[in-house]
């Protein structure tokens, strides 16, 4: 009996100092990992929204810290912009548009970036008015007062559609925008630009009965990437393994995002908790279907539409000379075979 109890005793031992060094063993691992993670910071475009939202996800659940890395997640503060900090070395990455990219690469002093993946597949902006004003097309836009930002490519953008449905733009009166979503249409404002899966769901939700123009319906020039993911091409050259392991981090989220919208848009929520969840599920539900048509696909651009925005900016003077698309973005972190 004593000698049972004995070796009882020595096997519990046994046991107990395999659990202990095999604890030890594994916070040393995780201490290693953890000090061995690089800390790399993205610039977001605006503030945090459903766009963002495979970001935040892959931070949550650590995809980026598998891939070695330590993301800090910053927004770019009033009267500056992702590219121009980007450019000054402010971060590693960081989100824009194509428009801003273009602009940036075709100016007299130009930044040295790239798009890496966009976010979207498709533009899903598009003008807005009341059903009741019966605003079908741009021909009706004809003594109506649009609100907007007011900056040269959207008067570029207004003057084509306008042209293309045989519609005077001189007849448009345009005014800076509110910035109150949906509520002065009808009163003194006909017309507004919204992004679908933001104002225009918001709207959907306050109840407003709205006609809906997307842009790339109206000029398939216009179906350009926004927003999408850049990096600076010194990264591109001399950290390629970094520039693949963000991509692979953050592709891996936004498929989390298309595969679970209402869990993404409870993580985002985590992020900017002053916008209401009800709606961020509501946001993200449009998005999570209209990040890309395939998940397998995501990020993926093609030359066609770099190529076609580019003709469309340099056909109505908004830059001065043509950029070939090579010099705009590249696809080899998402497809890897580029």
């Amino acid at each position: 009996m004593y000698k049972s109890n004995k070796k009882a005793i020595i096997i519990l031992l046994t046991f107990f100092l395999f659990l202990v060094g095999a604890c030890s063993s594994e916070t040393k691992k995780e201490g290693t990992t953890t000090k061995n993670l690089k800390k790399v910071t993205l610039i977001l475009d605006y503030l945090p929204n459903t766009n963002h939202t495979g970001i935040y996800v892959a931070n949550e659940k650590g995809y980026y810290k598998d891939q070695g890395i330590d993301l800090e997640i910053i927004e770019p503060g009033e009267n500056n912009t992702s590219l121009a900090l980007l450019g000054a070395g402010k971060a590693e990455f960081a989100l824009s548009y194509q428009e801003d990219l273009t602009y940036a690469q075709s100016s007299n002093s130009p930044i040295p970036v790239k798009a890496i993946a966009t976010v979207l597949e498709h533009n899903t902006s598009g003008f807005v008015s009341l059903k009741s004003e019966n605003i079908k097309s741009p021909k009706d836009f004809e003594g109506r007062v649009y609100a907007g930002w007011q900056s040269p490519s959207e008067e570029a953008m207004l003057k084509a559609v306008m042209k293309n449905d045989n519609a005077d733009y001189s007849k448009l009166t345009t005014v800076g925008n509110s910035g109150i979503g949906a509520s002065d249409l009808g009163k003194n404002v006909d017309i507004k630009w919204f992004f679908e899966g933001w104002d225009l769901t918001k709207a959907k939700m306050d109840k407003y009965d709205l006609n809906y123009l997307p842009l790339r319906d109206l000029d398939p020039r216009l179906d350009y990437y926004t927003p999408i993911i850049v990096t600076r091409d010194e990264t591109i050259e001399k950290d390629s393994k970094l520039v693949q392991s963000f991509i692979d981090a953050t592709k891996k989220g936004y498929q989390f995002a298309i595969k679970e919208p209402k869990e993404s848009a409870k993580i985002l929520h985590q992020a900017t908790p002053d916008q209401d969840l009800d709606f961020l599920e509501k946001s993200q539900e449009f998005l999570s279907k209209n990040y890309t048509s395939n998940s397998e696909n995501w990020g993926v651009m093609t030359e066609k539409v770099w190529t076609n925005y580019t003709d469309f900016m340099f056909e109505n003077k908004l830059i001065d000379q043509k950029i070939t698309s090579s010099k705009l973005f590249t696809n080899q972190f998402i497809t890897k075979d580029d």
